[in-house]
């Protein structure tokens, strides 16, 4: 297994080569997240067996966190690639030299979008929503802009038992229309809805790689698409308080403080998540101030 550092301690750096079980890192809650302490990620992008142990560290611990990560952009790509292919987004521009390098520039020339605060598990909107992400700071506030990030397994499993046998076979409509395209005049927010129809998922999902049970309906969920149903409804005002109050706190685990870890970034600082357990929220309290953020995602599978 992988070993903790001793709080304090000053490790080597890990190089490529390294041995099994070099990882040091420190669990940053009891719920999720862990910061890695001696690792720089462009060995990690050619080290296979070090490229592994950050993996199950990622598996086991959701999001995971470095600091002093002054790698080129070609290095975070190479990383990022480990995982799969990388995706573009249709709305957030990537940059020029490397497809799928999402850049998320925050100026104080322009307004700042209010999509990212909300807690959300990344384009759930599409198909097949990313397996993840590696997110790099290039350059933050002197205050504020922190990314908070939840652990949606543990939101499902202290769910009460009711709630789980209510949610058993559901399934919700995620909608880019109703989110990114809201702001945009109606022939450009229908073209959008016509390039990413909605994606429909299941509310609880399964994580192909460990098996767990995944509360997977956030910011971007509508509406349940099989709620209506004789069980559930006897007149049509039963439809609404029981299909949107129950979305709406379900959406509200996330917010819940024993599920989260909260990041302060600092210049080349690095999050890489599992966007299938988890989601998060960057805080805008920062404004009028720049924020420079890029992030690779990673194309994921149809959940199920």
């Amino acid at each position: 297994m992988p070993q903790q550092a001793t709080i304090g301690e000053a490790p080597a750096i890990v190089s490529r080569g390294a041995l099994n079980n070099s990882v040091k890192y420190e669990q940053l809650t009891a719920a999720i997240g862990a910061e890695l302490l001696n690792v720089t990620l462009g060995d990690a992008a050619r080290d296979e067996a070090l490229f592994a142990e950050i993996k199950a560290l990622l598996l086991a611990h959701r999001v995971l966190f470095l600091r002093d990560q002054d790698i080129s952009r070609a290095d975070h790509v190479a990383f990022a690639e480990r995982f799969g292919r990388l995706e573009d987004h249709p709305v957030a521009g990537s940059h020029p030299d490397h497809p799928g390098l999402v850049q998320i520039y925050k100026s104080p020339d322009q307004p700042i979008d209010r999509y990212e605060n909300a807690w959300h598990a990344d384009a759930t909107w599409r198909d097949a929503p990313p397996m993840g992400c590696v997110l790099r700071c290039v350059e933050t506030p002197a205050v504020g802009g922190d990314t908070m990030w939840a652990n949606m397994v543990l939101a499902y499993e202290k769910l009460p038992d009711p709630v789980k046998a209510q949610i058993e076979g559901l399934r919700a409509r995620h909608s880019i229309e109703a989110s990114f395209g809201a702001k945009l005049p109606v022939e450009k927010r229908l073209a959008l809805k016509a390039q990413f129809p909605d994606a429909e998922h299941p509310v609880v999902r399964i994580h192909p790689e460990t098996g767990e049970k995944v509360l997977f309906v956030n910011a971007f969920a509508t509406h349940f698409t099989n709620f209506h149903t004789p069980e559930r409804v006897r007149y049509g005002q039963d439809y609404a308080p029981g299909a949107a109050q129950l979305l709406h706190y379900l959406i509200s685990q996330a917010a819940i403080p024993e599920y989260q870890v909260r990041w302060r970034w600092r210049k080349n600082s690095v999050a890489i998540w599992d966007n299938r357990s988890t989601q998060h929220y960057a805080v805008m309290d920062y404004a009028p101030c720049h924020r420079k953020m890029e992030r690779a995602g990673i194309i994921g599978d149809v959940p199920f």
